[in-house]
Parts: C-alpha cells; structure tokens; sequence
C-alpha cells in the first residue's frame, strides 16, 4: 500500500517549505500541486488565453507534460520553476485554478502520481479531494500579515521589487477566492489535524508533523 500525506492550507502558511523537507526526511515523493496550476496559469498568460475560455484552456493543459525534478516542475522538457513565482502568475492563479475543467484534470494527474508513488502533497484540496483517504491530514493556518511578510522575504530574495501591501491585499483577494469557489473550496478535511504556524518556525512544524505520522 502506497504512502501519502497531505497538506492544505491558504497561500504563504508553508506548505511547499515544510511538505519539501518531510519528503526528505521519509524519501517521499514531493508533488507541488500549487506549482501545476501556476503552470497553466503561466503558460495561460504567454498565450493570452483568459481563464473564462474554457476549450482553449483544456486544449492547452492537454498539451502539457509536467512532472517534477530536485523539487522543480519541468514543463514540456523545461525548468520553469523561477517564474512560477513572479506577481503576475500569484495575482492570477486563482482564476484559473477555480475553473471546474482544470480542476478536474490537474486532480486526474496527481491522483495518478499517488497511486504509482509514496507521496507527499501540498495544496488547497488535498485532503478534501485529491487524497481524500491519506491517513495523515494536515491543515497549515497563519495571519494574512504573516504570511504576506513571508511571501515578501521571499520574492525580495530573488532579487524582485515587490511592495508589501501590494503582496498583502493580493494575499486577502486570493484567500476569498479559494474559499469562495465553487468547485472544491480550500477547507479544512474534517480529520485534518490545524497547526497555526504564526510564529512557529520552520523545524517547529516539521517535528509537529513527523510526530504524528510516526
């Protein structure tokens, strides 16, 4: 029987940091779903294809090939994981991930990845949909301000010029955006065990989360 562990929770709480290093820890697979779908965001973008054109959206997702590398996500024999982080692509991932038919097909593909592999998942419906019957459910919270400053810190150390109320207000429209959609809303799974990491550190939520699953 395969292992898989899931991680949800709103934009900025850790998932990727502390899902990237538990893989480590218990050799799991580490699948970035979020990275999936600022892949077809970005890509959505370069080909001026608006989130409400449903055909030309399923047409484009058809068309790529993702998997994932040392923790980068290759796209069509590329390494595009630099951009995934650029403002544009977080100030439109939302849209597109609420649309049904991406869901759907992006959901096929990790579904397909969980069964072939041991993983480890990060997202908004992980353990609503995608691994409804992992075992080990977790559910990352921390305040908007919180993670902002850390979304912040982060793209200030890549170098880019971001303004911090500019990445707040972005934080607070995405987070209505992902608990208001209508297809598989970000919520907590009703056997998800909540760890609030405002204020917590990196190894602090890690050690939580391997207590549990050990």
């Amino acid at each position: 029987m395969r292992i898989s562990v899931a991680i949800d929770g709103p934009a900025g709480a850790g998932k990727s940091t502390i899902a990237k290093i538990i893989a480590k820890k218990l050799n799991l697979m580490y699948i970035n779903t979020g990275a999936m779908y600022r892949a077809v965001t970005l890509e959505a973008i370069k080909s001026d294809i608006s989130f409400k054109d449903i055909d030309k959206l399923s047409s484009l997702i058809d068309k790529m090939e993702m998997h994932f590398e040392r923790d980068n996500l290759i796209l069509n024999g590329i390494d595009i994981q630099e951009e995934l982080s650029s403002l544009q692509v977080s100030s439109n991932v939302s849209n597109y991930a609420q649309v049904p038919e991406v869901r759907e097909k992006l959901v096929y593909l990790q579904q397909k990845m969980s069964k072939k592999f041991d993983v480890i998942m990060d997202g908004r419906d992980i353990g609503t949909v995608v691994l409804k019957d992992s075992p080990y459910k977790f559910f990352l919270t921390a305040s908007s301000e919180e993670r902002a400053r850390r979304r912040h810190e982060e793209l200030i150390s890549k170098g880019m010029k971001v303004e911090f109320d500019e990445i707040l207000e972005d934080m607070k429209k995405r987070d209505f955006i992902d608990t208001h959609r209508e297809t598989d809303p970000l919520r907590k799974a009703d056997d998800a065990i909540e760890i609030d990491t405002t204020g917590l550190d990196i190894d602090g939520v890690v050690n939580k989360i391997l207590e549990y699953i050990k």
